[in-house]
């Protein structure tokens, strides 16, 4: 099994913090995806708290309309001392997306966002990765925007 390994790093203006306290907010996740996809609790519950152990299940959409199918995510890692996430994520079409999320203080209110996401998607890895890499380029964009507020 070959995986790929997209990894992208973006800073912005807000303390390491309160970068931490809006990774907590599954509105946070919701907004970094779209428009390319659309995480909808399948419990229709939206106030998940992200916790070590944890499992959560989501209704995938691409651009909001396309079904997906069923995302699971399991959170191993929710580390606020270290301010680092680590979470074993999973969809019919995507069998592995192992997802690490790391923040580094760069001054008081600067914070280095690390994300990096290991894929295996059969002969669509390679596709997924690209599609992960764009949506990449929209959430730094998002972030900057989210780190600012």
């Amino acid at each position: 099994m070959k995986t790929h390994k997209v990894i992208t790093k973006t800073s912005g203006s807000a303390p390491q913090e309160k970068v931490w306290q809006l990774l907590q907010k599954l509105s946070t996740l919701q907004t970094v995806a779209a428009p390319l996809a659309t995480f909808t609790p399948t419990d229709d519950v939206n106030d998940v708290i992200w916790l070590e152990g944890k499992t959560f299940s989501f209704r995938l959409r691409l651009f909001g309309i396309m079904p997906f199918g069923i995302h699971t995510i399991r959170v191993i890692e929710f580390d606020h001392a270290a301010y680092r996430i680590y979470t074993n994520e999973t969809n019919s079409h995507v069998p592995v997306w192992n997802h690490r999320i790391t923040l580094n203080p760069l001054s008081y209110d600067q914070t280095e966002y690390t994300d990096e996401v290991e894929i295996y998607a059969g002969w669509k890895t390679s596709f997924v990765a690209l599609g992960k890499m764009v949506l990449c380029i929209s959430a730094a964009k998002v972030a900057e925007i989210h780190m600012a507020v």
